[in-house]
């Protein structure tokens, strides 16, 4: 990692399942964002995104996004999927290769909420 005047250079590996790429540690003011790699057949794990927006980016593979363990999208390379407050999900890895994203999340202010 480099780091420029408030400035942070990260770079992407694919070693492990989950990289973190902004945290408290590194300065972030709100926002959290990591990289995931799921192996084929390998979910995240069902988890809500509580008081926080998330994106994800699409960087690799193919997989199924499952919305409150109901409603499934297809999701592969290139996409983008926003996801709202409040919302259990879960990502699986439905490809023959790996799944890769990026994954963003930020605070939601209660009072933007209504």
């Amino acid at each position: 990692m480099s780091s420029v005047s408030g400035v942070k250079l990260i770079k992407l590996e694919s070693k492990e399942k989950y990289q973190r790429l902004v945290s408290k540690e590194l300065g972030r003011y709100g926002i959290k964002a990591g990289h995931v790699v799921l192996k084929p057949g390998e979910t995240i794990g069902e988890h809500s995104t509580d008081e926080k927006e998330e994106i994800i980016v699409v960087t690799k593979g193919r997989g199924e996004v499952i919305i409150s363990g109901e409603n499934i999208l297809e999701v592969d390379k290139n996409f983008v999927l926003y996801i709202s407050p409040d919302t259990n999900h879960d990502i699986k890895n439905i490809g023959p290769e790996s799944l890769e994203y990026i994954f963003i999340t930020s605070k939601v202010d209660k009072a933007e909420k209504n």
